[in-house]
């Protein structure tokens, strides 16, 4: 698999790029400087989950979303299969959560992500308001995490499930001294194969 940054660089800027918005535009939209965005379309930064976040918001899309890579740096048509090996993992450099990418390239309005969160470690996603309807379902394997969707606040533990649309701010709290690791699945209406 290739490393994360160079894809995460390419995939910004092809998907600012196919929405027609210029680094300003998308500054103003996402609240995440220029000069920020411009480090990370050249790979030259390790952007948080809270500012990753920001950017799919503001370019319509899911944060799963942009770790895919992107249609033009594929050499091969999308496969429905994503071995282990080919899923693309990240760290976030703030709360040191690992996230994997596990759906397939295959086109589908459904993505799977498999996250081990730390223990001790809080994730505040702040921005409510997408253009893009997106719907997630957070499926605790092991340990326990507190997630708090706008007002309200649930403690999921092992084999619980939660629903819930994107459409309010979003704090991951594990509170516990053990690591959590959850699947989260998300769907976004109307579906745009990017």
């Amino acid at each position: 698999m290739d490393d994360i940054t160079p894809r995460l660089a390419r995939r910004v800027h092809a998907l600012r790029e196919a929405s027609g918005l210029s680094l300003d535009a998308l500054a103003e939209r996402s609240g995440v400087s220029r000069s920020a965005i411009s480090l990370i379309e050249r790979g030259q930064s390790s952007p948080t989950a809270v500012v990753l976040d920001r950017l799919a918001a503001a370019l319509g899309v899911t944060l799963a979303s942009l770790f895919e890579a992107d249609a033009a740096a594929r050499t091969a048509a999308p496969a429905p299969l994503a071995r282990v090996a080919e899923q693309p993992v990240w760290t976030d450099p703030a709360s040191g959560y690992v996230r994997r990418n596990v759906s397939p390239a295959w086109p589908s309005p459904i993505q799977l992500v498999d996250v081990r969160f730390p223990p001790g470690q809080r994730l505040a996603y702040e921005q409510a308001a997408r253009e893009t309807e997106v719907h997630q379902q957070v499926w605790m394997i092991e340990g326990a995490m507190d997630l708090s969707v706008g007002r309200e606040t649930w403690r999921l533990e092992a084999g619980d499930c939660l629903a819930m649309q994107l459409d309010a701010p979003i704090v991951w709290h594990n509170p516990t001294r053990r690591a959590a690791r959850y699947l989260v699945a998300l769907v976004s209406l109307p579906w745009r194969n990017r």
